[in-house]
């Protein structure tokens, strides 16, 4: 029996195909919420990340998305609602596989914000050292 979180995983959600619509998707997404912030195989997070550190995440993972996917599209991040979102997962641009599901290897996202608890998806590709330093200087020693 599959978790919510897995339930949510695996759901129905919504591309933010454009920049444009990245950007704005940003402006609307509600910091002050309880969002876990899970960086895939990193430790799963046992609390909510403060308003503070979600703002930090959002500003910084929108910096990593312009720097490293050097398309003129976004889609690689995905919201079960783009308006009022509750879960949203981010592909690490660099270890995109096939992110649409077309393969029969199951890439998983690189990040996962999410109102309801993690559980570790035990990724079978360990992120690139890059990633998990840039992911400590987010969220330091917790």
């Amino acid at each position: 029996m599959n978790s919510a979180f897995e339930n949510k995983l695996n759901g129905m959600l919504y591309s933010l195909l454009s920049w444009d619509q990245l950007a704005a998707f940003w402006i609307r997404l509600d910091t002050d919420a309880a969002w876990y912030l899970y960086a895939v195989g990193e430790a799963v997070p046992a609390q909510p990340a403060s308003s503070e550190q979600v703002k930090t995440f959002v500003r910084e993972i929108d910096l990593l998305l312009w720097r490293d996917h050097d398309e003129s599209y976004c889609g690689i991040v995905y919201a079960d609602d783009v308006n009022q979102p509750m879960f949203v997962k981010i592909y690490d641009p660099n270890n995109l596989g096939v992110s649409c599901g077309s393969s029969k290897v199951a890439i998983l996202p690189g990040w996962v914000m999410s109102q309801v608890p993690p559980v570790d998806l035990k990724p079978l590709v360990v992120p690139a050292a890059s990633r998990k330093r840039w992911w400590q200087s987010l969220v330091g020693a917790q």
